[in-house]
């Protein structure tokens, strides 16, 4: 296994910052060949030259779509997590009757004082 010291992916991170200079910059074009490489040893994929530009082509598609999503207008546009609302639903925390041990042990191949009796392991 090849083991290699790790290092900072190379992206110019004033592109990351939100503001209005860089709402004009563009993502596109900010994949190095070292930023690859490095995803490729995070990744521990072995990858030859033909996927290493494969891999960089197809990460500059996806940075290109994100610098066409930067000119949508968004305003009054609330932020979302998901497609669809998404709301926890729990139910009623209901006590239930417990005791109907009987009821219970009617399952159980072998009981023995009230509670199953199961073979002993070692």
């Amino acid at each position: 296994m090849n083991h290699q010291k790790a290092h900072p992916i190379r992206i110019n991170q004033t592109s990351l910052r939100p503001s209005e200079e860089v709402a004009r910059e563009t993502y596109a074009g900010r994949i190095s060949d070292e930023t690859i490489e490095y995803i490729g040893i995070l990744a521990q994929l072995e990858l030859s030259s033909e996927e290493k530009e494969q891999a960089k082509s197809d990460m500059e598609q996806m940075l290109s779509y994100f610098d066409q999503m930067k000119e949508l207008d968004t305003e009054g546009i609330e932020p979302m997590s998901h497609i669809f609302p998404v709301e926890n639903v729990f139910r009623q925390d209901v006590v239930a009757d417990g005791s109907a041990r009987e009821e219970i042990l009617t399952n159980a191949p072998r009981e023995k004082n009230g509670c199953f009796q199961v073979p002993k392991t070692l």
